[in-house]
């Protein structure tokens, strides 16, 4: 065995002997408020919506740039080039539509 595996083996064995009291503690309110659970999966949803929505337009602004600069660049590929950009847009576009299900899973369901 290396220097390395053994040091390294006894420093997970350490870590784990120095945190378990850590995790062996009770916490002292266990009963988490429920409502508060919810108000944050809320604004925690929106927040994942807004960003994906943001950042799958940028996205789709600039394939659909490229797209038509290379068109413009090499017009006898233009067949080529658009299913090449259909294709990317729908997958951009249904990254955004699952993070629209997993907010919308998370405003109408009760979390606990």
């Amino acid at each position: 065995m290396s220097k390395r595996s053994v040091l390294t083996t006894a420093l997970v064995l350490f870590a784990g002997a120095f945190f378990a009291p850590v995790h062996a503690q009770e916490v002292a309110s266990a009963a988490v408020d429920a409502t508060v659970v919810a108000k944050w999966s809320i604004i925690v949803a929106g927040f994942a919506l807004a960003f994906a929505a943001g950042l799958a337009a940028l996205a789709q602004g600039k394939a659909v740039a490229a797209a038509s600069e290379a068109i413009a660049r090499n017009p006898g590929a233009a067949g080529d080039i658009r299913g090449s950009l259909l294709l990317g847009l729908v997958l951009i576009e249904s990254l955004a539509i699952y993070v629209l299900l997993i907010s919308l899973i998370l405003f109408f369901i009760k979390p606990f």
